[in-house]
């Protein structure tokens, strides 16, 4: 009896390792297959024939439809954060850098990374919603069949999109959240205006807005083709394409935020290297 408690527990631990390297390698796997999309996809933006218009509608989808829910998100998010910060510099007499924290932690950390969240849940879930209904109604293997090349016209041109619309929303989402860490700071809780805007002033700097924007254009590059990869290999009709869906805004979600820490780093050793500062 024993015994057989004892191998149960040990094929049980097995089991266990075994399904961790199972998973590891399909992730893996699939990391690579993703990664050589969306290389194959930019690559065949530089052929002919170019498919600026196709660029230039996508950005309207992914960007001037995104305006109101990022600066709706970037209002309360300023409000929600200086207004705790306030309460934490209250206690030790600091409230004058509530200002240039809220600043520096938006323009380098929240902006690019909520904007990343927001967007790539509306526009990244309907990219693969949409490529993925096309597969299993045969669409794309339609444009196929007329010797449209089909990631050319149908892939490229949403991840550019998003490439070039990311900055441009973490730009109005930092503005936006700004505008409602001043209203709170100096409109609620009453702290003096100019001290406020001359901290803020004296604190950012040009790099720290780089920054963010530079993690934003890779959060727009993330997700646009983790998404467009899940709808493009669509299978298995309706239900297939709610899965598709799912996965590619989730496993986008998921990498922004991993990401995230990874080019944060990247960017402080540049900073370094190069002699501009951390």
């Amino acid at each position: 009896m024993n015994k057989s408690w004892v191998q149960s527990v040990s094929d049980g631990i097995d089991n266990f390792f075994l399904t961790i390297r199972d998973n590891t390698q399909i992730f893996i796997k699939e990391v690579g297959l993703i990664i050589i999309f969306g290389y194959s996809s930019l690559r065949l933006s530089l052929t002919k024939p170019n498919r600026y218009l196709e660029v230039i509608r996508h950005m309207e989808f992914v960007g001037n439809q995104s305006v109101f829910i990022i600066s709706l998100t970037g209002l309360f998010t300023g409000l929600a954060l200086s207004l705790q910060i306030y309460l934490g510099f209250l206690k030790v007499n600091a409230t004058n850098l509530v200002g240039p924290t809220v600043a520096l932690g938006i323009s380098r950390e929240l902006g690019p990374v909520l904007t990343g969240l927001i967007v790539a849940a509306r526009a990244g879930g309907a990219m693969a919603a949409r490529l993925g209904t096309m597969r299993v109604n045969e669409q794309i293997d339609a444009l196929d069949v007329m010797g449209v090349n089909t990631r050319q016209y149908l892939i490229a041109p949403r991840i550019i999109a998003a490439i070039i619309c990311m900055p441009l929303l973490t730009a109005i989402f930092d503005f936006v959240a700004m505008i409602g860490s001043w209203f709170l700071c100096v409109r609620i809780v009453e702290l003096d205006e100019a001290i406020f805007w001359d901290k803020v002033n004296s604190t950012i700097e040009i790099r720290h807005i780089n920054e963010g924007m530079i993690k934003a254009a890779i959060f727009g590059l993330i997700f646009a083709v983790i998404c467009t990869y899940r709808g493009f290999n669509t299978s298995g009709g309706a239900k297939g394409v709610g899965e598709a869906t799912n996965r590619g805004v989730v496993t986008s979600m998921v990498m922004i935020i991993i990401m995230d820490y990874f080019v944060t780093n990247l960017i402080r050793v540049f900073y370094v290297v190069t002699g501009i500062g951390a």
